[in-house]
């Protein structure tokens, strides 16, 4: 998901530190989700090995059911990212996640 590792005396309010047998060892800074949302749709397309637009409607309901788990949607733009994405409108991607809440 593409996290930085710092010296814990870096470590800012956001970031975790981890600790060994009560010593802080390393600190990990996270990404912005809206950063992650990019680095998933990357690791979404080398799974499914060719572009996500290219996928047809059933495996595009599947990568929606999964981002949407991950909290996909709850980015600013993470519905027009996903959209792009997948070649497809937003109001595709609300139909998506409409038909999910019915089930």
């Amino acid at each position: 998901m593409g996290g930085e590792l710092l010296p814990p005396g870096e470590a800012g309010p956001d970031d975790v530190v981890l600790a060994w047998e009560g010593a802080d060892v390393v600190a990990v800074r996270l990404p912005q989700l809206a950063e992650s949302l990019d680095h998933i749709l990357t690791a979404l397309e080398r799974r499914e090995g060719r572009p996500l637009a290219e996928l047809d409607r059933k495996a595009k309901q599947e990568i929606v059911r999964t981002l949407e788990a991950r909290g996909a949607f709850t980015v600013r733009h993470g519905v027009e990212t996903v959209a792009g994405a997948l070649g497809v409108s937003r109001f595709t991607i609300y139909n998506y996640l409409h038909r999910e809440k019915g089930r």
